[in-house]
């Protein structure tokens, strides 16, 4: 009885001492001293991205997860993809996005690599080159068939991470290994539990991203309750936690010097000003 209670003890300590790791790594009262809203905060080039025009011979994919605006930030992440085909001098952005009406799956919304409200991005995926183009079709026929372009759901999901998710499931040579804090990533429908790990490299049974586990190459072994996620990556050695994401080594291979976007590329065909929800 003992051994049970102190084991449900410590898996709630394991779940709850990230989020202190990630007030500490961001202090609210440093936070408040920007005086950031959604209104104002910076959503200019990070220079992430190599830049498309310096590299227009090369195909490239990239994926990328920026902290959530607000409180939400200290506990999950927003992710988005881009890409550009050989021979092609700008990017294609998507990304699933709440506020508004009508397709939740919004193209060119931001800047390929901007900061999403203030939070710079960081990589997930990233591959250049031979192949690539390929790459980029089946990415394409993943962004068509994602089942919930009309809905938006904060938490447990459907919402961005359940989108980028999708992808990485239909294009497991992505090699995509989305953060434990990409809360909305697990989210599965009723009435399919079973199925491809975010990665498509692995299994994983969930229901409603709020109750499961998945085991996979990227993701190694992976425990979700209520949505946090807590597990072990033996691939890349790392502890997955819930609000921090990732503790351990870094997940994607540096590629190399790469010339980033310049600051001034204009923002797509969908650049509104809202309030974000994610």
């Amino acid at each position: 009885m003992r051994k049970g209670r102190n084991f449900i003890l410590g898996l709630l300590a394991m779940l709850v001492l990230p989020f202190g790791i990630s007030l500490a790594q961001d202090p609210p009262a440093e936070k408040a001293e920007k005086r950031q809203t959604w209104r104002n905060a910076p959503r200019h080039s990070s220079g992430v991205a190599p830049d498309p025009a310096a590299n227009a011979d090369i195909a490239i994919v990239q994926v990328m997860a920026a902290h959530t605006y607000g409180w939400r930030g200290y506990f999950a992440v927003h992710p988005w993809i881009i890409y550009k085909r050989a021979g092609e001098t700008s990017y294609t952005r998507y990304d699933v996005v709440g506020w508004g009406s009508g397709n939740v799956v919004r193209k060119n919304y931001a800047l390929p690599d901007g900061l999403w409200f203030g939070s710079e991005p960081q990589i997930l995926a990233d591959h250049r080159g031979e192949g690539v183009d390929d790459l980029i079709d089946q990415v394409e026929a993943a962004i068509d068939s994602y089942p919930y372009p009309d809905q938006y759901r904060s938490y447990p999901g459907p919402n961005s991470n359940t989108f980028v998710a999708h992808i990485g499931r239909n294009v497991p040579d992505l090699d995509l290994d989305m953060p434990a804090n990409a809360i909305g990533k697990d989210f599965r429908a009723i009435t399919d539990p079973v199925g491809l790990s975010p990665s498509g490299q692995g299994v994983q049974a969930n229901l409603l991203g709020l109750f499961g586990f998945s085991i996979g190459l990227e993701e190694g072994i992976e425990l979700n309750l209520l949505g946090l996620n807590l597990g072990i990556d033996f691939n890349r050695p790392a502890l997955r936690l819930p609000s921090v994401g990732r503790l351990g080594m870094d997940n994607v291979a540096p590629v190399g010097d790469v010339e980033p976007v310049e600051a001034a590329e204009e923002i797509g065909d969908q650049a509104v000003v809202a309030q974000p929800s994610s």
